[in-house]
């Protein structure tokens, strides 16, 4: 311990302190420290090895115990407090903490190395409180919620935190609708400020070297959440802000939606034209006109519109009867020229002036109040709009505008002044929908689509898109490094309007590019404003042809990318994983690229976001295992960069050797969807000796399937020595799973076999193809092995 003490005190040289600032006295008492200072007291307490929390109170304040976004509690952790003459030093598995006493500076560790350290401590300036903070001047900085820039690499912005929408954005956005007070560094740590309230995070703009967080009131604390990869860090702070719950299977199928449907008649005849040309899809969305016939005027209706929906109950019946889920818009602004302003006035759910009288304002849509979601006769009013639609067979909730769109400063909520609570109205929003499922709906997994949330959103099921994008090349450029970054901070569902939103620009390419990236989406939703068709099924016949193609493809792939969501759900690792390169002289700085990503832990990505290419570089990761065209099988070696040849017929994919690919034969939509029989695609890679995969299978509607024991879990193992390839086959069934016999057509990509064995007998073939193809029947309780000499 007396060498790392000694490296700490010659590397902290460099970070600078507040003198003004002086350790008074501290207590230690069930593994939390009080800090007494001149100017207020911490609270520091391990959450886990992994996640610290500190606390600051100034003098004249009380500590507010509540936090919007937290769920993890402390646990028993080996947490050391060793007391010396000028330090304290607070040390466990993975973080430790040095505190000098005079000046006083608290400075968080990682393996003996400073990696944070506070700079000036609680600092108040300008009007806004502020945390600031010492950082590495080589070190890369992430996150603070949906943002769309030109690199990865966010440092050197003053990033608002304010929920705002952004239209028509393209490459470039520095506010948008979802905003999540986090910062990630390529040292591999996070640190999450635990507070709603509207303000900046500063990401070293003065190039100072200083990280700072700027908010006009409320709690002054924070979490450092530590690990050793992207995907671990990830995992961490989703066990402090909670899991994604496993959204229903058929959220992964092909949605038909655009701006917007205006009558019954249009939605019948638009998923004819789906069933007509055999293109696969699972819902329909309506837009706002679902409860009026103008875009003003009418918002807050929440109700049919009779005249163009005459029977609402008759078309939601039929469309269930094709297993075509109905999904509606709410929004949570009450016009006051809308059916239930009154209703709404009477019952007092609305948000309020000072002086307790609804709030009104004008916006785009009319003059309008808005629905108190933190106030028990605001939720419950709402949840009972939401409870009469879902009985009437609606099966997914759209809550657009939650930033809120608009919310002026003089509304006053149950939960707080505008400016306190605006950036987690939306997330307060999805949690009375998802309370309200478990209450009156528990055997039904919820769909809820939302632009706007907060730290944490994701536990309560909510499922963002990138908001209004501009139906360009520019929006498309920057859809990556929204959905990564935002899989990064635990919102792993963030997708985009596939196509693009904003705007009439007509571009079959662009629109075709699109969708291929989609294919490899958390949701493949094409949605567009109604200048521009955004359906597959209205397209021109070579387009629709193309397109439907990368639909068939989708559904092929749900066994794979469905056990990503059920592994999302379990580790909270993202579905869109990061593709970065190790700095080889630091083992602490990672580059995330923002061109091409993982889609789980087997394939590689590279989007293709610009107009006729025909050859685009692709980076292949270090590490084991080579890497095979997901279309060619042609061979790519890791660690090198190499130009790849592009067609119009699909983006650059890759497979990683030694991966298993899961696929189905192409399904009308996933109420069709079995594993009694599916493709297992294996690449074989003769330079890994062994691999593993896996197949999450249940009835894709139960909540919790896995922890009430309705699942399978099939797994997959793959062992390579001395030219002999053994693949084993295995399985868990839960409790209350029945679990059927299966027919699995067992693909070996880039394989030369001699002879092959299935359970100890030999197969006898004329020839070997390559691919190989082997039917292997696995009946319940067996465990089929199957053996090829190459």
């Amino acid at each position: 311990m007396k060498k790392i003490i000694v490296f700490l005190l010659i590397t902290s040289i460099s970070f600078a302190q507040n003198a003004k600032r002086k350790y008074l006295s501290h207590t230690w008492k069930k593994n939390i420290l009080e800090l007494k200072t001149n100017d207020g007291l911490y609270q520091i307490k391990y959450l886990s090895d992994k996640i610290v929390e500190t606390s600051f109170i100034p003098n004249g304040e009380t500590y507010n115990p509540n936090s919007e976004a937290v769920i993890k509690t402390s646990e028993k952790s080996k947490v050391k407090l060793t007391d010396r003459v000028n330090s304290l030093l607070l040390y466990s598995k993975e973080i430790t903490i040095l505190i000098d006493k005079a000046p006083l500076k608290i400075s968080y560790l990682k393996k003996g190395v400073i990696i944070l350290s506070e700079k000036n401590g609680y600092v108040k300036k300008d009007g806004l409180e502020t945390i600031e903070f010492t950082i590495t001047p080589e070190e890369k900085l992430y996150g603070g919620g949906a943002r769309a820039f030109e690199t990865m690499n966010r440092r050197g912005n003053r990033l608002q935190l304010y929920n705002r929408a952004n239209y028509g954005y393209e490459t470039h956005a520095e506010l948008m609708n979802f905003c999540i007070p986090m910062v990630l560094s390529s040292q591999m740590y996070a640190v999450h400020f635990d507070n709603a309230d509207i303000g900046y995070l500063d990401l070293d703009s003065k190039k100072d070297n200083t990280l700072s967080y700027e908010t006009i009131s409320g709690r002054k604390t924070y979490q450092v959440i530590s690990g050793e990869t992207w995907e671990e860090l990830t995992s961490n702070y989703t066990i402090l802000t909670g899991k994604q719950p496993l959204p229903p299977r058929w959220a992964f199928g092909n949605f038909s939606s655009r701006f917007g449907y205006h009558s019954q008649e249009e939605v019948e005849k638009t998923i004819r034209k789906f069933e007509e040309n055999k293109i696969p899809v699972d819902a329909i969305i309506l837009d706002l006109y679902w409860f009026g016939k103008s875009i003003k005027g009418t918002m807050g209706n929440l109700d049919w519109d009779k005249d163009n929906f005459p029977n609402p109950d008759k078309m939601i019946a039929d469309l269930n009867k094709k297993n075509i889920k109905t999904i509606l818009i709410t929004e949570p602004f009450i016009l006051t020229s809308s059916s239930k302003w009154q209703e709404t006035v009477d019952k007092k759910v609305l948000a309020t002036n000072t002086d307790g009288t609804p709030a009104t304002w004008d916006f785009y849509f009319g003059n309008t109040g808005i629905v108190d979601v933190f106030k028990p006769s605001g939720k419950q009013w709402f949840w009972d709009v939401y409870k009469r639609l879902i009985n009437q067979g609606v099966a997914g909730l759209w809550g657009d505008l939650g930033e809120p769109e608009v919310l002026p400063t003089k509304v006053i909520t149950a939960g707080g002044k505008a400016d306190e609570v605006h950036n987690i109205y939306g997330h307060n929003w999805a949690k009375l929908i998802a309370d309200g499922y478990k209450k009156d709906f528990p055997t039904t997994r919820p769909f809820i689509l939302m632009r706007a949330g907060y730290s944490g959103s994701q536990r309560f099921g909510m499922i963002p898109w990138s908001g209004d994008v501009s139906r360009t090349w520019g929006g498309l450029q920057s859809q990556v490094g929204i959905a990564v970054q935002m899989g990064m901070q635990g919102m792993a569902y963030m997708h985009s309007d596939l196509g693009g939103f904003a705007g009439d620009y007509f571009d079959n390419e662009l629109y075709l590019r699109w969708l291929q990236y989609g294919v490899f989406t958390p949701v493949f939703r094409p949605h567009a404003q109604e200048d521009v068709a955004s359906e597959v099924a209205n397209k021109d016949v070579v387009t629709k042809e193309k397109a439907k193609k990368q639909v068939e493809l989708r559904y092929q792939l749900l066994p794979y990318s469905y056990t990503l969501a059920f592994e999302n759900n379990q580790t909270g690792k993202a579905l869109m994983r990061p593709f970065y390169v190790k700095d080889e002289s630091n083992q602490f700085l990672n580059d995330i690229k923002s061109d091409q990503y993982y889609w789980g832990n087997s394939i590689l990505v590279k989007p293709i976001t610009t107009a006729n290419v025909i050859e685009t570089e692709v980076q292949f990761p270090n590490g084991n295992g080579n890497w095979f065209d997901f279309y060619t099988d042609k061979e790519y070696k890791s660690n090198t960069t190499q130009k790849v040849a592009v067609t119009e017929d699909h983006i650059p994919v890759f497979v990683k050797g030694g991966s298993f690919i899961p696929r189905i034969k192409t399904i009308q939509n996933t109420r069709e969807y079995s594993l009694d029989t599916f493709d297992l695609h294996y690449y074989f890679d003769a330079t890994m000796p062994s691999s593993f995969g896996k197949l999450y299978n249940d009835d894709g509607t139960t909540p919790n399937a896995f922890e009430k024991g309705e699942y399978e879990l099939l797994t997959f193992n793959s062992h390579n020595a001395n030219n002999v390839l053994k693949i084993n086959f295995s399985n868990e069934v839960g409790k209350k799973f029945i679990s059927k016999p299966k027919n699995i057509n067992l693909i070996i990509h880039n394989i030369h076999a001699k002879k092959i064995f299935v359970n100890g007998l030999e197969r006898v073939y004329k020839t070997f193809n390559n691919p190989l193809q082997i039917y292997v029947p696995w009946e319940n309780r067996t465990y089929p092995e199957i053996k090829i000499e190459y």
